[in-house]
């Protein structure tokens, strides 16, 4: 498929993330107030969407705790800052096995597994215009540790945020999570124009070449919208790639903490970075409303 660079790209900063940074960046919000901070000042760099996690305010560590989420969203909207609310879905499905001789029982320290209703309860309670759905099951770096997404939990988890009116990010991590997603879209349980986020170079799904990406690309669906993002040190080249092939973008310190080497980010800092690269490359980055009007989105007031 040649490439057809997108114009009018919005930028997605992916506040927190459920990953162990606490403790490697000072910058990495914790408590609902920081957090929401930090997605604010994201937004007034330039993001039109904020995607968040909560995270125990004591230890850093992440959490599905419906009052985190509660506190996080009314912040936010209490704010005054126009900004698409984007929640993650994929907490709740996590599973770390023993040893190789010994894998059952399951080992408590990293297992967290819930059923469809209470993964997605506070997307219901807060109703945000956008949650995540992690489309299929991955290794990941850790050695023993699984992300479980059956068909029947992806299937029960779909219909939910569909009834509720939320609009299912699809977060791809490899060839096969997008197959599945035009399933859903197939069987009726997620809209026809869907959203995607490729996920690239997350141990051990789809490897962040440029040969992998295309691959991810020209399995989207023409009708559907993309997002991309890479980790590290390769998430602003990823802006660069995602606006080239005719997607949008994503950065924050969920994926990436440094700003250039040895100096640390902060959430708005990524933001201006991937603005400027945008811009630069003569595309337009837009604002919450034209993401609103793009992708069919309702603002809805929490329960």
């Amino acid at each position: 498929m040649p490439l057809s660079m997108n114009r009018n790209v919005f930028i997605t900063c992916a506040v927190t993330g459920s990953g162990s940074t606490q403790d490697r960046s000072p910058h990495v919000p914790r408590s609902p107030a920081e957090i929401a901070d930090s997605a604010i000042a994201a937004a007034q760099a330039g993001a039109a969407v904020v995607h968040c996690h909560v995270r125990d305010p004591e230890t850093g560590a992440p959490s599905r705790d419906l009052k985190l989420y509660r506190e996080l969203t009314e912040r936010i909207r209490d704010s005054g800052t126009d900004v698409v609310l984007n929640l993650t879905a994929g907490m709740g499905g996590d599973m770390t096995f023993g040893d190789t001789e010994h894998p059952l029982p399951l080992q408590q320290a990293g297992t967290d597994m819930a059923g469809a209703a209470e993964r997605v309860a506070h997307v219901i309670e807060c109703r945000p215009e956008i949650c995540t759905l992690d489309c299929g099951t991955m290794n990941f770096a850790e050695a023993d540790y699984v992300m479980t997404n059956t068909p029947g939990m992806l299937r029960a988890m779909g219909q939910m945020m569909t009834d509720t009116g939320v609009k299912p990010e699809i977060e791809a991590f490899d060839t096969g999570h997008l197959w599945f997603a035009k399933q859903l879209v197939k069987e009726g349980i997620l809209e026809g124009s869907a959203l995607i986020q490729l996920c690239m170079g997350v141990p051990w799904g789809a490897p962040d070449d440029l040969n992998t990406f295309m691959a991810m690309v020209n399995n989207v669906p023409q009708d559907w919208n993309f997002s991309a993002f890479a980790l590290g040190r390769n998430q602003m080249a990823y802006v660069a790639a995602s606006v080239l092939a005719g997607g949008n973008v994503r950065v924050g310190l969920e994926d990436n903490l440094m700003l250039d080497r040895g100096v640390l980010a902060t959430n708005a800092q990524l933001v201006e970075r991937a603005r400027e690269i945008i811009e630069r490359m003569g595309a337009s980055v837009i604002g919450p409303e034209q993401v609103r009007q793009t992708l069919g989105l309702t603002k809805k007031a929490p329960k």
